[in-house]
């Protein structure tokens, strides 16, 4: 049985997850999500909604999103296919890493994830072609709590690694990220 890790990220909250990788002749098995492992350790268990996605083009920058309250949701986030340059930004205003963000390396190469809790908008940048993304989601998408920041915020200040190239029209008009402490 493969087993899985959890340490903690640089954000409040937000936890590495890695997934052992089981090999032998025939490849590789992977337990992506137990039950117990995460009621263990305090985390959300439900996950009603499982959503992926694909992008075509190395530079695609997708976010910054988040779900507000009522509906803030955990996300369970890992790369499936390619490699990207995930961000991950604490909008919670009463958390101590608030207005703080933080890049992480997600490749299908390397086993592991992230645990990422209501209120924090995520985003990311692909590295390579045909990246795919597999997020699982404590909540259903409600359009009316949708929020994001946009991914150049001049106060965030996030190095991408690449010149983008493509970047949704709804994306592209989000507000910057402005610090209210």
């Amino acid at each position: 049985m493969s087993a899985l890790t959890f340490s903690p990220a640089e954000i409040e909250g937000v936890l590495w997850i890695g997934f052992e990788r089981v090999t032998d002749e025939r490849g590789w098995f992977v337990r992506v999500y137990d039950e117990d492992a995460f009621a263990s350790r305090g985390l959300c268990t439900a996950f009603p909604h499982h959503a992926e996605a694909r992008n075509a083009r190395a530079g695609t920058i997708r976010g910054l999103h988040w779900q507000a309250d009522p509906f803030g949701e955990t996300k369970v986030i890992r790369c499936v296919r390619g490699a990207a340059f995930d961000v991950l930004v604490d909008v919670r205003p009463t958390s101590p890493t608030y207005g703080a963000w933080a890049g992480f390396a997600l490749s299908a190469d390397v086993p592991r994830g992230l645990y990422v809790p209501p209120g924090i908008a995520h985003g990311y940048q692909t590295l390579t072609g045909d990246t795919e993304f597999h997020y699982l989601l404590s909540e259903r998408y409600h359009p009316e709590a949708a929020r994001g920041i946009a991914y150049n915020s001049p106060e965030l200040a996030i190095p991408w690694p690449q010149a983008a190239s493509a970047i949704s029209e709804r994306d592209r008009a989000l507000p910057p990220f402005v610090n209210r402490r």
